[in-house]
């Protein structure tokens, strides 16, 4: 489902700033999986992200979605294989707009608009079934405005509006980082659920090892600029903390560790 190939990217080539963020970086994810992407500041995360969603152009090698070759196609024409959710609570809704409606604009991207009644009552209907899949009642406020949801539920409204149209690729950029622990856990259980109940192919950045751990089929280590830990299966199961950072150690060739990831 995502096939990235020998990608390098390099900011500010030429310059006292030059930034190698990617190098001959090589990933294959088949239909369905869930891997989660774990490593320090700086290790090339939210460029491989960045790159996939077509945010800015990579300098070498190809990235195919569904098979499909994307590489040169721009961010609003990629948007339609994607689902994205940003660290950020605040972006993926529109705040002065009602719940049931923020769900209408996402089940409707894409599509014709006409002239006809806003939402119809088999959609709340819809609306109010999917909503249940998060527990956190938002089921019975269909009608209130978002701005008045909580951080957490409104990440969850938007992890919910990003997988409407079931994407072929969902991308999860750090999406639990701005919660309190517990409403981070309770949005990546309603990530879980809905990534199982949809079958959705998923690259989920975090920088919590036991959440990295714990989520998904599959676990990917990187290092300037390219993966060095690849993990899935019983494997990934039967990790510690303590083991990921010694293959780590290992498979970087260095004993530092990001203060932020050695602290999550």
């Amino acid at each position: 489902m995502l096939e990235i190939k020998n990608v390098y990217k390099t900011f500010n080539a030429g310059t006292v700033n030059e930034k190698v963020a990617l190098r001959n970086l090589c990933l294959h994810l088949k239909p369905g999986e869930f891997c989660t992407v774990i490593g320090g500041n700086g290790a090339g995360k939210s460029t491989m992200l960045n790159a996939v969603a077509g945010v800015w152009p990579v300098d070498e090698g190809q990235i195919l979605i569904g098979g499909e070759d994307v590489t040169k196609l721009p961010e609003y024409k990629r948007a339609a294989y994607l689902g994205r959710v940003f660290q950020d609570p605040m972006m993926g809704t529109a705040p002065t707009m009602q719940i049931e409606e923020n769900l209408a604009l996402a089940a409707r991207r894409g599509k014709a608009r006409t002239l006809r009644i806003s939402i119809t009552k088999a959609e709340r209907e819809e609306y109010a079934e999917r909503l249940k899949i998060l527990d956190l009642g938002l089921e019975d406020r269909l009608t209130s405005k978002v701005g008045l949801l909580s951080g957490g539920q409104r990440q969850a409204l938007t992890l919910l509006m990003a997988t409407l149209k079931k994407p072929k690729l969902l991308l999860l950029d750090e999406h639990t980082a701005a919660l309190d622990p517990k409403t981070a856990a309770k949005v990546l259980d309603a990530t879980d659920r809905i990534v199982a109940q949809d079958q959705l192919t998923t690259l989920m950045i975090t920088h919590n090892m036991r959440d990295a751990i714990a989520h998904g089929d599959r676990l990917i280590m990187m290092y300037n600029g390219h993966i060095v830990v690849d993990v899935s299966g019983e494997e990934k199961k039967k990790l510690t903390v303590e083991q990921l950072l010694a293959l780590f150690s290992q498979a970087s060739g260095s004993d530092e560790a990001d203060d932020k990831l050695l602290l999550s």
